[in-house]
């Protein structure tokens, strides 16, 4: 049985790195996420393959807009229409920020396409396919609250309620694999955060309150394929049985920039099963990174040969780099950007660096209790940018010590200490 396994497509994500196509009006990065995924549907129809899995997480959020919403139903229905079984796991994005429902996906339910699942609950389904049947357990991307009461979590440590929550889930796992049949092949589709995996841009893009799961609660006999959504970097978790994020089709931003983009092709079998990771030709992500600090003669033939020595043409790329206050001025953005021309899209970000020492005052002990006017003394002597100022200085010093004499005589006496002294001087440091 041949399944293609795909996940993390977040169409409508990363805007920002693109720019409107004059000839379709449609933004260019989109663009490049409808072709990925299109790329992903070709090959499901050319094997052809008898079942295709997709991870969660189809949208940025769970209230897509219109056209981004067609553009993710018109690919996904030529599976409809070639008649394969298709299986839509609810991810984090694609919930409600309550974390509940799969929003951007319960419309392919509701209007009963033939051979889609949505798997918004964890629940056990027989697929009849092309070669046989199959089960398929869907997990979705759970929060605490699904599992748990605020009642049941009351006075309980992070700690307890992370293994009340494992507990939880481990029973309700248990119960639908005590119903399998043990005579089919059996696929765990999972939208989930697991233990053993390395993360990336997802940890940060994550929606709602999720939490981590053993690899040991997944990697189970009973599974001849565990599916895996939401980890947007491909590996293989498990060998045995297979325990797979294939990543996300296309760069999110440039937290991905080195990551391989594609899916998963599945060779299921009862107790074998084979695969291969299937790379996409996505667009590139370039960062330019330079340090101008110790260049002293021209920082733009710097930055410009550094760019030469880019590959730039079509991909998105940033331009970094660290300059000095009075390197400003050599700087020339135009040229820059000329020089940048056959990238797809370009951001400047530049760091100031500023090479000044500061000057900083000697160590004085708290006990060591200095009066107003030798402590500006002090503070004068290790900054020679205000000499010119220096006698003005002492001489409004000298006229609120005055003022502050005249008020303090009806006041009581109260202890002095050195700390406010102290502090400021440290703060005037």
């Amino acid at each position: 049985m041949k399944i293609l396994h795909l996940s993390d497509i977040h169409l409508g994500s990363g805007l920002s790195h693109g720019h409107i196509n004059p000839a379709t009006g449609l933004n260019t990065r989109l663009e490049d996420f409808i072709a990925a995924l299109a790329t992903c549907i070709d090959r499901a129809l050319s094997e052809p393959v008898d079942l295709v899995l997709f991870g969660g997480d189809a949208f940025p959020d769970a209230t897509p807009p219109p056209l981004v919403h067609e553009a993710f139903a018109s690919q996904f229905r030529r599976l409809a229409d070639a008649r394969i079984p298709t299986v839509l796991l609810v991810g984090n994005h694609d919930q409600h920020a309550q974390g509940q429902g799969g929003a951007s996906l319960s419309l392919y339910r509701t209007l009963g396409v033939p051979g889609f699942i949505v798997g918004d609950r964890l629940a056990t389904h027989r697929i009849e396919t092309r070669r046989g049947s199959i089960q398929v357990i869907t997990l979705p991307w759970l929060t605490r609250s699904t599992l748990l009461t605020r009642p049941e979590t009351s006075g309980l440590s992070l700690a307890d309620v992370h293994q009340l929550l494992l507990e939880r889930l481990r029973l309700a796992l248990e119960g639908e694999i005590r119903q399998l049949d043990p005579a089919l092949p059996t696929v765990l589709l999972a939208h989930a955060m697991v233990d053993t995996a390395q993360y990336g841009s997802e940890r940060y893009l994550s929606a709602g309150k999720g939490f981590t799961i053993p690899l040991s609660f997944l990697a189970r006999p009973c599974f001849d394929y565990v599916a895996l959504g939401h980890v947007h970097r491909h590996q293989v978790l498990c060998h045995d049985p297979p325990v797979v994020y294939p990543g996300s089709i296309e760069r999110v931003d440039f937290g991905e920039e080195g990551e391989e983009k594609g899916y998963v092709l599945v060779n299921l079998a009862k107790g074998k099963t084979e695969f291969q990771f299937c790379p996409l030709p996505t667009r590139p992500f370039r960062t330019i990174r330079v340090d101008l600090t110790e260049v002293e003669l021209d920082p733009q033939a710097a930055l410009l040969g550094a760019i030469a020595s880019a590959d730039i043409t079509g991909a998105v790329v940033r331009v970094m780099y660290q300059l000095r206050p009075d390197q400003i001025p050599l700087i020339n953005l135009h040229e820059l950007q000329k020089a940048l021309e056959h990238a797809h899209s370009v951001s400047f970000l530049p760091q100031l660096v500023n090479s000044q020492p500061i000057a900083r005052l000697p160590d004085v002990a708290l006990e060591q209790c200095l009066d107003p006017s030798h402590a500006l003394q002090l503070y004068l002597d290790h900054h020679p940018d205000l000499e010119p100022l220096r006698q003005d200085l002492l001489a409004a010093l000298q006229t609120l010590a005055g003022h502050f004499e005249e008020e303090s005589q009806d006041m009581p006496e109260m202890p002095r200490s050195p700390e406010p002294v102290m502090q400021q001087l440290k703060l005037l440091s």
